[in-house]
C-alpha cells in the first residue's frame, strides 16, 4: 500500500499509546488492548476510533510499512518543514516555492508519495537484473556423517542460467542493445510540474537493453528449467532440523541478476549406541552389583576406538561419568563435545544355587535401611 497523505498528519505511535522506538511486541500487545477497549460489539459508538486503531496497526503492525511511514514522516518533518503549503504547493519561509533540488533524497522518494503529492501514482520498481529465487532442499545423513562433517553432492530443481546464452536472453552471436527509448536508463521521466515521475521503460520492461534475437532455447529469459548436482559442505557437529546455508546456489537471477541462496535441512539419522545432548555423546553402560559395590574398571565405546572408566566402589544405578573430549569434534573455535557415560545396573533374571546363597548371606549381614526415610522398614 502507497503511503498516504494521512501518514503525515496522524501520527500512529500516539494513537496506540506506544513511542516511535516500540518493539514489534509491544505494539501488538498495545493493540490487542486498545482493540478490545473500543470494539464496536463491547463498545457501541466507538466505530471510528476501532477504525483509528486498526488503521495504525496495519501500518506499525508491518515490518515494510513501519519503516516507509518513519521515513514519510521523518523527511516530511526534517525536509519539508511539516510540508508548508501543501496541498497546494510546497511553501518555504514566506511563502517561496521549494526547488526540487533543494529536497535532497526526498526527490528520489518522491515517486513513492503518489498518495501524499497528489502526483497520481507510486514509482514503480525496474524490472532489469532480478535476484534468483531461493531454493530449499533435504539431505539425510548417517549420524557418524554429522558428528565428523562431510562434502557431499545435492540434487536441485530449478531455473538455471541458460547454456545456450550463458544468461543473457540473447542468440549465439548476438548481444543485448542499448534501449532506445530510455537510453539504457530503465525508466521514462514523466514532468508532473513541479516534480517528474519515473516509471518503467514500457520498451524494455526495465532492463536499460533489448534483445532483438531471442535466445531459442530459453526464449529470452537468461535462464532453463535444470536439474543439477551441487556440492555441500556440512560441518561437523551438525545437528537434526539444522539448517545449512549456501550461498549463491539457488536460482539464476532473471536479467544477468545474482543468483539466489540454497538452504539445506539436515535430518540426522540414529546411532545404535550413542545419543547426542548438544556437542556431547552419551552412552549407557550397564554394570553388575558387585562392579558397583567394590568399583571396578570399565571399558567403554566412543566413535574413535576405547576408552577404559574407573567405577568407584559405592556406585549408584544412573550415575554420569564424564570422558573429556570424546565427543563431537572440534569446530571452529569451539572445542570437542564429550561422552558422558550413564552406569546403567543389571539385575540377573535367574540365580544358580550358589549365586543364590552368596545373595542370601549377603542380606543376612547387611545392615542398610534403604527406606528408612519414607518411615516403613
Amino acid at each position: 500500500m502507497p503511503p498516504q497523505r494521512e501518514w503525515l498528519e496522524k501520527d500512529y505511535y500516539a494513537v496506540l499509546g506506544v513511542s516511535s522506538t516500540a518493539t514489534d511486541k509491544e505494539i501488538t500487545r498495545a493493540y490487542r488492548k486498545l482493540a478490545k477497549q473500543y470494539h464496536p460489539d463491547a463498545n457501541p459508538g466507538a466505530e471510528d476510533r476501532f477504525k483509528e486503531i486498526s488503521a495504525a496497526y496495519d501500518v506499525l503492525g508491518d515490518d515494510a510499512k513501519r519503516k516507509e511511514y518513519d521515513e514519510v514522516r521523518r523527511l516530511g518533518a526534517a525536509g519539508m518543514g511539516g510540508f508548508g503549503g501543501f496541498p497546494g504547493g510546497f511553501g518555504g519561509p514566506g511563502g517561496q516555492n521549494i526547488r526540487i533540488e533543494d529536497l535532497g533524497d526526498l526527490g528520489d522518494l518522491l515517486g513513492g508519495l503518489g498518495g501524499v503529492f497528489g502526483g497520481g501514482g507510486r514509482r514503480q520498481r525496474t524490472a532489469g537484473p532480478r535476484r534468483g529465487a531461493d531454493v530449499e532442499t533435504e539431505l539425510y545423513l548417517s549420524f557418524e556423517d554429522a558428528v565428523r562433517g562431510i562434502t557431499t553432492g545435492v540434487h536441485v530443481k530449478g531455473e538455471g542460467r541458460c547454456p545456450t546464452c550463458s544468461g543473457s536472453g540473447a542468440a549465439p552471436g548476438t548481444t543485448p542493445v542499448v534501449c532506445p527509448r530510455c537510453s539504457g536508463k530503465g525508466v521514462l521521466d514523466e514532468p508532473q510540474g513541479l516534480f517528474s515521475l519515473s516509471r518503467v521503460c514500457p520498451e524494455c520492461a526495465g532492463r536499460g537493453t533489448k534483445i532483438e534475437k531471442p535466445c531459442r532455447t530459453c526464449k529470452g529469459s537468461g535462464v532453463t528449467p535444470q536439474t543439477r548436482e551441487v556440492k555441500v559442505r556440512i560441518p561437523p557437529g551438525v545437528e537434526d532440523g539444522q539448517r545449512i546455508r549456501v550461498k549463491g546456489r539457488g536460482e539464476a537471477g532473471r536479467a544477468n541478476g545474482p543468483p539466489g541462496d540454497l538452504y539445506v535441512t539436515v535430518h540426522v539419522g540414529a546411532h545404535p549406541l550413542f545419543g547426542r545432548r548438544a556437542r556431547n555423546l552419551t552412552i549407557t553402560v550397564p554394570i553388575t552389583y558387585p562392579e558397583a559395590a567394590l568399583g571396578t574398571t570399565v571399558t567403554v565405546p566412543t566413535l574413535e576406538g576405547q576408552v577404559t572408566l574407573r567405577i568407584p566402589p559405592g556406585t549408584p544405578p544412573g550415575k554420569t561419568f564424564r570422558v573429556k573430549g570424546r565427543g563431537v569434534p572440534s569446530h571452529g573455535r569451539s572445542g570437542p563435545g564429550d561422552l558422558l557415560v550413564t552406569v546403567d545396573l543389571t539385575v540377573p533374571a535367574t540365580l544358580t544355587d550358589e549365586q543364590r546363597a552368596a545373595v542370601e548371606e549377603l542380606a543376612r549381614v547387611s545392615t542398610e535401611v534403604p527406606r528408612a526415610h519414607l518411615g516403613v522398614s
